[in-house]
């Protein structure tokens, strides 16, 4: 590793460092700011829906209660009007619709008819060592909603929301073990009078408003389908408006990172996926179509997807209120997405939802950008290029063979070091020619010591390169090809679901941290436990800076030594930075650094330095032809000194 290599990592270095902190430091000034407008706006609202109950409560009195008076009330008021023509209600059950299949058990709300919660099977929460683990439930104790506003025709009100309606169905449970099953749920009508339109005690059989869910026994994937039968006569045709809420909880051990990699998730009608902020509160009003929308966690997520026509627009929110890291609510979420019913006696809107695991080879199954949820480093081509058509690939095929996850990462770091190894031994032997040529270096700095001699010292350097068949940048080149794959390890490992709760060494979980001690205190910029693969990250890092330093035999003046002083500092920074990433992640790294020892004890018996130096001298006595590239660089060179000459004599 030459200067020239050194000071690019070190910039490098000090441009990501600074970048993460600014990021850090807006993301908690968005977040203070969010949370205080949030308080505000909550306190106003709190003091206009008082008001607007306590009129609403005066007029049911004195019998001026306004049509709208459903669209006015809070949404605390979970009760449906009495006066409704929707959701005959069966007082004698209360109890939640449920539905089987192998992959997870579904419950859905009696009132509104929506997926409620959902128990995946054979997934389980995390739980500290020693404890029992649960199965994983998504969106318990009513934390999610999904509601679609109907325009009824009746004078009482004008308004009613399908979440307080009462659904019913021909089974309350079933139970999809092959093939495929079917929950229908039912919202049927009182009849009206031809003649008055007036409310009748009688339920008409022959209309309804239907939520048929499709489930197949081995897929998360279930088909959605809202259905209008004979309902022109008791609704308005209207477009209509699906507004899913949920709020999202952890089940993961690292809170703040699955805070931080939860947020919403959307693709539009140009089949491109994006996202709200991470890192805070945001909102998006989408004026144009949409496909899917999906409410996304570290290693889960649930998505409404429109299957056969898309969502005309749509309008989604994430907040942030939580001022706790280690609080188990992450974050709330809603979306408003908007489609068409074209006829009400006879009329249907197909859609889909998952619920499951963020697994790339699940979601790419379906073929509809899904895999997008999984960050691979999605912004830049070669990141996600390299995981998908590389690492994955080989990931999978390594796994399929049953071998502990920690044997598949070794395997894995090898076959990437194999790949490279190439470029690693063409930057080995850039640094051994520059390394044998340093008494020559040496002497022309002592040729020319002074600054104004920079130019004339440069020149004189490059010449002797190029007679010895060096390649300033060869040492560099190779290295910054190196680093996409090294970046794009960095975004697989924490995402890849596979390596969820699967324990390697003393490490309980690779896709979190290997906590060997945890501390009753936080420090600065490094946390409150301690990583051991990070720790053996770092001190192989320094080992082999040490050792790098000892081949460069780089001089002893200020400069060299600041240098020094900062390759050393690098890896005591980076320890503070992973002590909280993924295990795997940090042990893919270890071993890198080791294979690197193995590589550069290869080459360094391989390469006999003295014949190096015999050949590069035999290369100097010869002509050398000029590139064009060396041409211009001497051009170059001659301009700026005849440049200094002129400004030396107006002086």
């Amino acid at each position: 590793m030459d200067k020239h290599t050194i000071i690019g990592l070190l910039i490098i270095f000090a441009m990501f460092l600074g970048y993460s902190f600014y990021s850090s430091h807006k993301a908690q000034e968005a977040r203070e700011k969010q949370l205080a407008e949030q308080e505000l706006q909550a306190d106003k609202k709190a003091k206009r829906d008082t008001t607007k109950y306590v009129q609403l409560a005066a007029d049911s009195l004195t019998g001026k209660q306004d049509a709208n008076a459903k669209a006015t009330t809070p949404t605390s008021v979970k009760q449906q009007s009495s006066n409704s023509i929707l959701g005959y209600v069966d007082s004698t059950k209360n109890n939640d619709f449920v539905v089987r299949t192998n992959k997870a058990e579904y419950h859905f709300s009696r009132y509104g008819g929506y997926v409620k919660s959902v128990l995946l099977k054979d997934i389980y929460k995390y739980a500290p060592e020693g404890e029992k683990k649960d199965e994983l439930v998504m969106f318990q104790d009513n934390t999610t909603s999904m509601s679609i506003p109907l325009r009824v025709r009746d004078s009482v009100q004008s308004l009613i929301y399908s979440d307080k309606c009462y659904f019913t169905a021909e089974k309350d449970t079933v139970d999809v073990k092959s093939g495929t099953g079917h929950l229908r749920l039912y919202l049927h009508p009182y009849k009206l009078s031809d003649s008055t339109n007036a409310v009748s005690s009688e339920v008409d059989n022959n209309a309804y408003v239907m939520f048929d869910y499709t489930f197949k026994a081995d897929e998360y994937m279930l088909d959605y389908t809202v259905r209008m039968k004979n309902m022109s006569k008791y609704l308005f045709k209207q477009s209509m408006n699906l507004d899913w809420k949920a709020s999202l909880y952890s089940v993961e051990k690292n809170v703040k990172a699955e805070r931080d990699l939860s947020t919403l998730y959307y693709m539009d009608n140009r089949d491109e996926v994006e996202n709200l902020n991470e890192r805070a509160s945001d909102s998006k009003e989408m004026p144009t179509e949409l496909k899917w929308v999906s409410f996304k966690q570290q290693f889960f997520t649930s998505i409404l997807i429109a299957k056969n026509q898309d969502f005309r627009k749509g309008k989604m929110e994430v907040k942030v209120d939580n001022k706790n890291d280690n609080d188990p609510m992450l974050k709330k979420m809603e979306s408003n997405v908007n489609f068409d019913i074209a006829d009400f006696d006879n009329g249907q809107f197909d859609m889909q939802m998952y619920y499951g695991p963020n697994q790339y080879k699940v979601l790419k199954g379906y073929d509809m950008n899904l895999e997008k949820l999984v960050p691979l480093g999605w912004g830049f081509f070669l990141l996600h290029w390299i995981n998908r058509f590389i690492v994955i690939p080989i990931f999978n095929w390594l796994e399929a063979y049953g071998i502990s996850y920690g044997i598949i990462i070794l395997i894995l770091s090898i076959f990437i070091k194999i790949v490279i190894l190439p470029l690693a031994y063409k930057t080995y032997l850039s640094s051994a020619k520059m390394r044998v040529l340093r008494p020559q270096i040496e002497e022309l700095n002592a040729k020319f010591p002074k600054p104004e001699d920079a130019m004339k010292k440069q020149q004189a350097t490059m010449t002797l390169y190029k007679k010895a068949g060096i390649s300033p940048m060869g040492g560099c080149v190779p290295m910054l090809i190196q680093m996409p794959i090294l970046i794009a390890m960095y975004r697989f490992f924490p995402a890849a679901y596979e390596l969820r709760q699967q324990g390697f060494l003393w490490a309980e979980d690779l896709s979190t941290y290997d906590s060997i001690l945890n501390l009753s205190f936080s420090i600065p910029f490094y946390g409150d436990h301690v990583s051991l693969f990070t720790l053996l990250m770092t001190a192989a890092t320094l080992v082999y800076t040490w050792l790098n330093n000892r081949l460069m035999s780089v001089g002893n003046n200020d400069q060299m030594k600041m240098m020094k002083w900062m390759m050393y500092l690098m890896p005591i920074l980076f320890l503070g930075m992973f002590n909280s990433f993924s295990s795997a992640l940090t042990y893919y790294y270890l071993l890198i650094n080791l294979i690197t020892f193995l590589q550069m004890w290869i080459f360094r018996m391989a390469i006999d330095e003295k014949k190096l130096l015999k050949k590069m001298e035999t290369n100097m006595v010869k002509p050398v032809k000029k590139t064009k590239w060396q041409a211009r660089m001497e051009e170059m060179i001659k301009q700026q000194q005849q440049l200094q000459q002129q400004q030396q004599k107006r002086k």
